[in-house]
């Protein structure tokens, strides 16, 4: 299905001329921040310099200082604590942000549960590991916000519990000290912080608390960086000013850990977020997949450089692994849907086969939507149970729609456009049936539609000055990194050309379209590819007037950088 395209209703000329002449900045760099809200000089400073005396008071989080004061009577008694964490990039980092912070301070141990043997969130296994070990304190990171049950057990163990998350409550609070923006009475300032947000905010008040210095602290907001951009949570308030710095940090200190897992992936630094999301985080939740992401903790806060180096070794082996069965079965995947004489009738994307690997389907589900658009589960079999994961588009709320669905459900958690769930084989066929009635009543075909949002019109003689050299990388991209990390609220800049001519069209294995492409009016040839796009080759053969949609990027190759245009999408001129 074709995208449909949408392009940003440019601000008034002479808004955008008063406000460029003010800050002396490029017409289309203005455009560019006024559409993000930006519309004075504080207002820009703050978004291309943010500061980390910006970050919120963090007591203005609901029951911050009973958790501050739990912490600290810990610390006070030397009692042993346990961090518990989920087994994703989100929950390994929180773990490691923590047990770094605390391992000098007291006791401290941690704790990663088994995908496949014990599930997400808070273990039965985990708490009575906890009771043999003596621990009086569990802090969960980035899980345990629906976890009543396993809270009061751990109660009934003599054991406190702080759950630092960020997803969605249910109606009932777990029994103990919870830390969650997302809380209906918490009035925190900003409620999109990552798990690893959650906890780094808790040592943040035990700073405040003991009138300690946020060095230390700051040290580790490296982890905050990869959590944030690992779990696709909005680049925008507190979250911008985390991983700005701990971007920052990453690139101009990396740890050794890091340093190694870059090495393996033949990636060299300056990284970006996107560099991040596709290096760093599919390497540290491969093991969680595969293994254990105990090991990802244990890579993180290791200082023993041949231990660095073996676990890292092993933990490249698992992502290549883990690749092989994201091919396999998202092949597997589309192939069933193919065959469903009854699927272009659906508003949502089930699949299940019993022998799935367990760690892959949300990537699958992932993979799924990029072909078929729509609401999409991929289920497995474990334990005796059906088992998945669900992933949502644009617009859609797929949390709500499976909640709608709780009577068919063992467990389920998760946020707007990603969830977890568990049912027993009985349900399955009850369950699609009943989801594809919410969602098929809760969604229209507009939403169905894939969108492409699009900033700005521009002619290639606009990316260059007129006295720039057409092969070197431009002064407009350079000053575009400059609105670097990008995510969610503060997507990279998308840019569309009308009437453009391929000079030279090429296929890279026969998947990745590789193309040069100039104006009738410009002087300049710009390279470009657009990943996964072989149907789109026709469109933009030689002769034939096109439409691009692309974001100006950095090409490095043997030492030298030129500009690279990474297109979206393409769209014939008729």
């Amino acid at each position: 299905m074709q995208k449909r395209w949408l392009v940003k209703t440019p601000k008034e000329s002479t808004v955008v001329e008063e406000f460029r002449s003010k800050l002396k900045i490029d017409p289309i760099v203005a455009e560019l921040l006024l559409q993000r809200g930006i519309g004075n000089y504080e207002e820009a400073e703050h978004f291309f310099r943010p500061k980390l005396e910006d970050l919120h008071d963090p007591f203005l989080m609901k029951d911050m200082d009973l958790a501050v004061d739990r912490l600290q009577e810990a610390i006070d008694e030397g009692q042993r604590v346990m961090l518990f964490g989920d087994y994703d990039v989100d929950g390994t980092t929180a773990v490691a942000v923590m047990y770094s912070f605390l391992k000098d301070t007291l006791p401290i141990e941690f704790y990663i549960p088994d995908r496949y043997t014990e599930g997400y969130g808070l273990s039965i296994k985990g708490i009575d590991l906890a009771h043999d070990h003596d621990v009086d304190l569990i802090i969960s990171l980035d899980c345990g916000i629906k976890s009543m049950d396993k809270v009061a057990y751990a109660k009934e163990k003599g054991i406190d519990f702080i759950v630092c998350d960020h997803h969605t409550p249910g109606e009932i609070l777990p029994d103990g000290i919870v830390l969650d923006p997302k809380r209906k009475d918490c009035n925190y300032p900003y409620d999109e912080l990552s798990g690893c947000g959650v906890g780094f905010k808790l040592l943040q008040g035990l700073c405040d608390h003991n009138n300690w210095s946020y060095e230390r602290l700051f040290e580790l907001l490296d982890f905050l960086a990869i959590s944030i951009g690992a779990d696709i949570v909005p680049l925008t308030g507190e979250n911008r000013i985390l991983c700005y710095h701990g971007m920052r940090l990453l690139n101009a200190q990396p740890r050794k850990a890091f340093r190694e897992m870059l090495l393996l992936a033949k990636k060299e630094f300056p990284l970006s977020l996107t560099d991040v999301v596709f290096t760093i985080a599919p390497r540290i939740n491969a093991v969680g997949r595969l293994r254990s992401g105990a090991f990802a903790v244990q890579l993180m806060i290791s200082e023993d450089v041949d231990e660095i180096r073996q676990l890292a070794e092993e933990i490249n082996l698992d992502n290549q692994e883990r690749r092989e069965l994201d091919r396999q079965i998202t092949e597997e995947a589309l192939e069933m849907v193919d065959n469903d004489p009854d699927a272009d009738k659906k508003c949502t994307t089930v699949v299940f086969h019993k022998n799935w690997h367990k760690g892959v389907v949300g990537i699958v589900a992932s993979r799924i939507i990029e072909k078929h658009y729509k609401p999409t589960i991929v289920l497995t079999e474990s334990q005796g149970v059906v088992t998945g994961s669900a992933r949502s588009i644009k617009g859609f709320d797929i949390h709500d729609a499976i909640l709608e669905c709780d009577e068919f459900l063992e467990q389920f958690g998760g946020h707007k456009y990603a969830a977890g769930l568990t049912l027993k084989l009985e349900n399955l066929d009850k369950f699609k049936t009943k989801f594809e009635e919410v969602v098929a009543k809760n969604i229209d075909q507009k939403t169905l539609t894939e969108e492409q949002e699009i900033d700005l019109e521009l002619d290639f003689n606009q990316i260059f000055t007129q006295e720039e050299d057409r092969m070197k990388v431009p002064r407009l991209k350079r000053i575009l990194g400059q609105f670097e990390p990008h995510g969610p609220g503060n997507m990279k800049p998308v840019f569309v050309s009308r009437n453009v001519f391929s000079t030279d069209v090429r296929l890279l294995k026969d998947l990745h379209l590789k193309l040069s492409m100039t104006q009738p009016e410009s002087d300049a040839i710009i390279p470009g590819i657009g990943f996964n796009m072989p149907e789109k080759q026709d469109d933009v053969s030689s002769g034939i007037p096109f439409d691009v949609v692309y974001t100006i990027e950095t090409n490095r190759w043997n030492g030298k950088e030129t500009i690279q245009l990474n297109i979206k999408d393409v769209r014939a001129v008729i």
